[in-house]
């Protein structure tokens, strides 16, 4: 099995605990306007490689990764689950820790044939990042151009299956960061087990010269840039609406 990776990061200091190593997946069904990896959209692109090859590079600085693992990010890797599969299951069977950062919004739990993957998928995973874009479908729908059912109904489902959990979420001035869409959020992880840390990641412009590249109007030009001020405001909220 192959799979298609946009790219890979061998010193990743942001994308799950210690030091990871980081595979970029190609393909995302979704089209956020504050998205600084358009390239990744076209799941036909990128690089093609056999889940053997991409464990076997990490290995050569193995001794890195000690207080890290393995990151699967894009681009969402539910785009290609059964290649993610394979990945996670080579680096579980050689203790390396594995971390998914994903949007959710492929999970659909009433295709009987997809829940038994996401069933070995996340007992494989040591930790899932879970972007939640925003709480509200319509909102949802605004920046992603999806509905988030299947974002919430994942995030419920990690509960249920007690999986180590982190909540992303994307402070965007007029977007996001309205005092009932965080309260919203809140409110809806009340209670939720599974969760270890919630990150409130300020919106950046960095992947508008991307979008210049491919020929694309990049839709937020006009857009703030988060204070920290403002990131520890929306934190308070959801952190507070979660008691």
């Amino acid at each position: 099995m192959q799979g298609h990776i946009h790219s890979i990061e061998s010193f990743g200091t942001v994308d799950g605990p210690g030091v990871r190593f980081v595979v970029f997946f190609q393909g995302c069904p979704m089209r956020c306007l504050y998205c600084h990896n358009p390239d990744t959209w076209n799941a036909s692109l990128g690089q093609s490689y056999e889940a053997i090859e991409i464990i076997s590079k990490m290995e050569r600085n193995l001794p890195f990764y000690k207080t890290g693992g393995i990151t699967a990010t894009g681009g969402e890797p539910l785009c290609q689950i059964d290649f993610l599969i394979d990945l996670f299951s080579l680096a579980k069977a050689k203790n390396i820790h594995t971390c998914l950062d994903t949007s959710g919004i492929l999970f659909d739990r009433r295709n009987e044939m997809l829940l038994k993957k996401f069933d070995k998928l996340v007992s494989l995973c040591d930790l899932v990042m879970l972007d939640i874009k925003h709480i509200d479908s319509d909102m949802h729908k605004r920046l992603t151009s999806c509905s988030n059912e299947n974002v919430l109904d994942f995030a419920k489902y990690l509960n249920e299956k007690g999986v180590k959990t982190r909540i992303r979420y994307v402070l965007v001035p007029s977007y996001t960061d309205d005092e009932d869409a965080l309260k919203g959020l809140g409110k809806f992880l009340k209670g939720f087990s599974s969760i270890e840390k919630i990150e409130v990641l300020p919106y950046h412009n960095l992947g508008q010269v991307k979008y210049e590249g491919l020929g694309i109007d990049y839709p937020l030009k006009d857009c703030n840039i988060p204070t920290d001020k403002d990131v520890k405001r929306a934190f308070d909220i959801i952190y507070s609406s979660m008691k």
